[in-house]
């Protein structure tokens, strides 16, 4: 029978799943916040419920694979949740600042070249999750070969900035919509325009990775 000081233990090397777990709660709710909101002044409330909601969520992922290596407690469901709920939280974010709530019909009327408030285009969050599913993909291949295939630096940076730029954007279009405030418009596009730019450029180094991959799995001669 397990000791309660052994029992308080094995339950304080959870907590980096528990906030895996959390995060995907958090994101849940994030989601729920902004059906609520919708350009340019519906909701204002919830939308900036959904800001904190979504930074909250985010430090949960900068949180629980820091704890997981400072307390040597990384495993197998870490590494298959934590991705994925990254996943789902930023890919449905972007899902979300791309959709008809942002839409400024007005300016859509008026056959305007920009209508999204958020900067947020359909065609950019098929690029990010291109990136997505390619990276994923390689990675699948590579690990089930037998083959390391860790997160590159480009990797990491990428998300950090999606990660800021998601709450960013979304706080000022809540706060100061762009169809009054026409500075905030721009600063939303440009924020966007270069999260797309690191996107597509954090790909790059995993192209690479292909090749590696198949100098891997080739037979070696005896």
């Amino acid at each position: 029978m397990p000791t309660a000081p052994k029992v308080r233990s094995d339950l304080f090397k959870q907590i980096p799943n528990i906030l895996t777990i959390l995060r995907v709660v958090f994101a849940a709710g994030f989601f729920g916040a902004l059906s609520f909101y919708r350009v340019p002044d519906t909701g204002v409330f919830w939308g900036n419920v959904a800001v904190g909601l979504f930074v909250i969520a985010a430090v949960t992922d900068a949180l629980d694979g820091a704890l997981a290596r400072k307390w040597d407690v990384v495993s197998t469901f870490g590494r298959i949740m934590d991705p994925f709920c990254d996943k789902v939280l930023v890919l449905g974010a972007f899902v979300y600042l791309s959709g008809g709530r942002f839409m400024v019909k007005e300016w859509f009327e008026e056959d305007r070249l920009l209508t999204m408030a958020s900067g947020v285009y359909t065609w950019m969050v098929v690029v990010i999750l291109a990136r997505e599913l390619f990276v994923t993909s390689i990675r699948g291949v590579a690990e089930s070969q037998g083959v390391a295939f860790g997160s590159k630096a480009s990797g990491k940076l990428k998300m950090i900035l999606q990660s800021i730029a998601i709450p960013v954007v979304l706080f000022l279009v809540v706060n100061w919509p762009p169809t009054d405030f026409g500075w905030n418009l721009w600063i939303c596009n440009s924020l966007m325009w270069i999260t797309i730019a690191i996107t597509i450029w954090s790909g790059i180094p995993y192209l690479f990775g292909i090749r590696t991959i198949m100098v891997e799995m080739k037979p070696q001669d005896d």
